[in-house]
């Protein structure tokens, strides 16, 4: 009987000892789970906001030539999006500056801001604000700026296609000449497609015209081809055609065709 009992003691004191040692182990099993969560959360707090999002990308060509003629021209083509939430604001700036024999030949610059509001995935409305100098087109300025939407038609790993279109208020100020104000209206396409594992294909085709007068409408065309360097840097070749079908004198051209050789960089 006293070993019976001996043995009854013996078991429940090994099962309280085993108790005791189970609750110590939960115990620390819930402190290093309260010490991961709190890293959890300071690493989630050292990741970007979610919906944010900024990108930037540059191109710059250059080229001089000597000899029987000395030549110079210099192109910049800028572009810069900010994302955030269901907003995005796009900064875009193109430059042009050339000189033949010491004489300026060419002097452009192209500026648009276009803030966006996304409705869906694929539909956003957008705000647009534009201003074009030109020193050799005859146009002191133009300035456009009006409400739009944007619609996404195409978005795949191998291609995008993007179309939008605006109502504007727009002011062409001509040398010489009282100013020009007109409603009117431009649509917009975007299509980038990746032909090869290291080749991009590019193409921007714009159409801005007057509302009452059909005749007064502006055409813009870029072609690129370009490949990546390295993570950030890519060269490329692009090829801009700037179309005006009513000249601002009648002497200028209505043409203006660009070929540039460009680096590229991308954050």
């Amino acid at each position: 009987m006293k070993k019976i009992a001996l043995a009854l003691l013996v078991s429940t004191y090994c099962m309280a000892a085993s108790e005791v040692e189970i609750k110590d182990e939960i115990r620390d099993i819930k402190t290093k789970i309260k010490k991961l969560n709190e890293n959890l959360k300071q690493l989630e707090g050292n990741l970007p906001v979610e919906g944010y999002l900024f990108n930037a990308r540059a191109e710059v060509g250059y080229i001089s030539n000597s000899g029987n003629s000395n030549t110079e021209s210099f192109n910049a083509d800028a572009k810069i999006t900010n994302s955030w939430d269901l907003h995005s604001l796009e900064i875009s700036m193109l430059m042009q500056y050339g000189t033949d024999n010491g004489t300026e030949n060419r002097n452009k610059f192209l500026g648009e801001l276009v803030y966006d509001y996304k409705l869906s995935e694929k539909l956003s409305l957008n705000y647009l604000l534009g201003y074009k100098d030109d020193k050799f087109s005859g146009f002191d300025y133009q300035f456009y700026t009006g409400p739009g939407a944007k619609y996404i038609t195409i978005k795949t790993d191998f291609h995008d296609l993007t179309v939008d279109g605006n109502f504007l208020y727009a002011k062409d100020k001509i040398f010489g000449e009282v100013d020009r104000r007109y409603l009117a209206y431009r649509l917009k396409g975007v299509y980038n497609m990746q032909v090869l594992e290291n080749l991009k294909f590019h193409q921007t085709l714009s159409y801005r015209s007057e509302f009452s007068d059909i005749e007064n409408y502006f055409f813009y065309s870029k072609t690129a081809f370009s490949t990546k360097l390295s993570d950030i840097f890519s060269a490329g070749v692009s090829y801009q055609v700037d179309y005006t079908n009513k000249p601002a004198l009648f002497w200028k051209n209505s043409t203006d065709t660009t070929f540039t050789f460009n680096l590229i960089a991308d954050y």
